[in-house]
């Protein structure tokens, strides 16, 4: 376990992760530079030393702002009720209730609130758990120092922040499954996979492509039953594996599955 987090730099740039974000979320300017409302952050985690320090990394950027800490995952739901965070940051391991179990809860009862699993748990390990979770990034603790804001940033725009190795894993298992499954799509659920990859809601979904809100619904309701992926994240990451989207050129590097 790391006792603490170094305090924050520049952070590095995306293309040393794997990131994904609508196009036109990839064209807004940096949260850094623009105005606007602070993101509200609730950390969860059961050792009070990394809580202060990610407390500690997050205190230089101005456009984030800790609303409050939990040591455990029930004491954690409690207070994203009362605080209304708009991501919630959590590690895996936590008394009462697991940071997995609590993503889904969150989804649940918030399905606006981004989470990000903070763990040292590595992705050959957790990463269906992750992705099952609705979870919408992954950060190792080793390198919280340089991933945490990008990941921060990615989610609050509407994103999903996974690392690369993270991305090849759970890349070929929904690979390897969809071929067992024999799976196809009609060329109207491919159209709506591709958009809610690229972050769009079943509104925006609905105008971009000339149909009802309903009929998105059924389209999005038969792709998460033919594929048994039931969150976002989980079709952003089949949608990158099957070619329909496509990542920056040094992310996607990062990403092909061998």
């Amino acid at each position: 376990m790391v006792a603490s987090l170094p305090k924050s730099h520049k952070p590095r740039t995306r293309s040393a992760s794997v990131s994904i974000r609508s196009p036109q979320k990839q064209q807004a300017v940096s949260l850094e530079q623009k105005e606007h409302a602070p993101v509200r952050v609730l950390i969860v985690d059961d050792h009070p030393v990394v809580c202060a320090g990610i407390v500690d990394l997050l205190r230089d950027h101005n456009w984030l702002r800790v609303v409050g800490q939990a040591g455990d995952g029930r004491q954690a739901l409690g207070k994203a009720r009362e605080l209304l965070p708009d991501i919630v940051v959590t590690d895996i391991s936590l008394p009462k209730l697991n940071g997995l179990s609590l993503a889904k809860a969150l989804r649940a009862e918030f399905p606006h609130v981004g989470v990000i699993i903070l763990t040292m748990h590595g992705p050959e390990h957790v990463a269906p758990h992750v992705v099952q979770s609705g979870a919408r990034g992954y950060v190792c603790k080793k390198v919280a120092s340089t991933q945490l804001i990008d990941a921060l940033e990615i989610v609050a725009l509407g994103g999903t922040y996974f690392d690369p190795y993270f991305s090849q894993l759970t890349l070929k298992r929904f690979s390897d499954e969809s071929v067992n499954k024999g799976f196809s799509m009609t060329p109207r659920e491919r159209d709506v996979l591709v958009c809610i990859a690229e972050g769009l809601s079943n509104k925006e979904i609905a105008s971009q492509l000339g149909l009802g809100v309903r009929t998105v619904e059924t389209h999005r309701q038969c792709l998460i039953q033919k594929l048994n992926i039931h969150t976002t994240a989980g079709l952003t990451c089949f949608a990158l594996q099957q070619g329909l989207i496509e990542l920056n050129q040094n992310a996607m590097s990062a990403a092909v599955v061998t």
